[in-house]
C-alpha cells in the first residue's frame, strides 16, 4: 500500500521529544520564586502555550509582579537550562520517523516554541532528522493558527491537505485541523474526540507506516472520501 501522505509533520514537544518533563520543572521552579505552587490545572491550562498566553498566565498568578515578558523569557532559559540533563524521544515518535524517512516521506518539526528553545533541542540530538523546522520566530502567529503547518508544507513543495500533522495537545491539534491536513492526536493529559480526519491514539509507541495507512485509508474510503 502506498502511503496517503507527502509529507508528515512533527509538534515537538510532547510529541517527538519529551520536554514536558523539563517544562513543569522550570514552571514549578519560576512559580515557587512568587509564591505559587505550580499545580496539575495550572500545567494544563499552559500546555501547547503559546508562550505569550503562558507569560501572561504566570505573571497574574504571581500578583503581577514584573511583567508577562518577564515570565515568559526566563521560562525559556530555565527549561534549556534543563535541557542540558538530556531530552529523551517520545515512545515510539523517532522509530516511526525512521521508518517515514525509508520510504522517502519527507518529514518536518512544527513547534510554537521560540528558535532558542528549537535549536537546543535539535542539539542535544544524535542526527539531523528533518527536511524543515519551524519555530515561533518563522511565523507571525503560532499555534493554534495553522501558520507554522502552512510554512512547512510550502517549504517542502506539498500541498497542506495531503499531508499529515501528529500532536499531543489542544492547541497544536487546532493548528492541524485548522490547516486542513489529517491529524494524528496523542494526547497526554487531555481529552480529544475523534472528529473529521482527526484520529486519536494512545501513544506512537509501536506505530509503523502501516499503522498510519490503516488508520484512515479503510475509514475515509467508507466515507467516500
Amino acid at each position: 500500500m502506498t502511503l496517503p501522505f507527502s509529507a508528515v509533520f512533527f509538534d515537538m514537544d510532547g510529541t517527538f521529544v519529551n520536554t514536558e518533563p523539563h517544562w513543569l520543572i522550570a514552571e514549578t521552579e519560576l512559580m515557587a520564586q512568587f509564591g505559587h505552587p505550580w499545580t496539575v490545572a495550572d500545567q494544563q491550562f499552559c500546555l501547547g502555550g503559546p508562550l505569550t498566553k503562558v507569560g501572561k498566565y504566570m505573571w497574574e498568578l504571581a500578583g503581577q509582579k514584573e511583567s508577562p515578558d518577564y515570565f515568559h523569557h526566563e521560562l525559556v532559559r530555565r527549561t534549556i537550562a534543563h535541557f542540558d540533563s538530556g531530552i529523551e524521544f517520545m515512545p515510539g515518535a523517532l522509530e516511526l520517523l525512521l521508518e517515514l524517512k525509508s520510504h522517502n516521506v519527507p518529514v518536518g518539526l512544527v513547534t510554537a516554541s521560540p528558535a532558542p528553545l528549537l535549536s537546543a533541542t535539535l542539539q542535544s540530538l544524535d542526527e539531523q532528522y528533518f527536511d524543515v523546522t519551524v519555530s515561533s520566530a518563522d511565523v507571525k502567529k503560532v499555534k493554534p493558527d495553522p501558520e507554522g503547518y502552512i510554512l512547512a508544507a510550502n517549504r517542502i513543495g506539498v500541498d497542506i491537505n495531503d499531508t499529515l500533522i501528529l500532536e499531543d495537545s489542544l492547541t497544536g491539534i487546532a493548528a492541524g485541523i485548522a490547516s486542513g491536513a489529517a491529524v494524528i492526536a496523542i494526547p497526554h493529559i487531555v481529552e480529544v474526540p475523534e472528529q473529521g480526519r482527526v484520529r486519536v491514539i494512545s501513544s506512537l509507541e509501536g506505530m509503523t507506516v502501516d499503522s498510519l495507512i490503516n488508520l484512515y485509508v479503510p475509514k475515509d474510503q467508507e466515507a467516500g472520501v
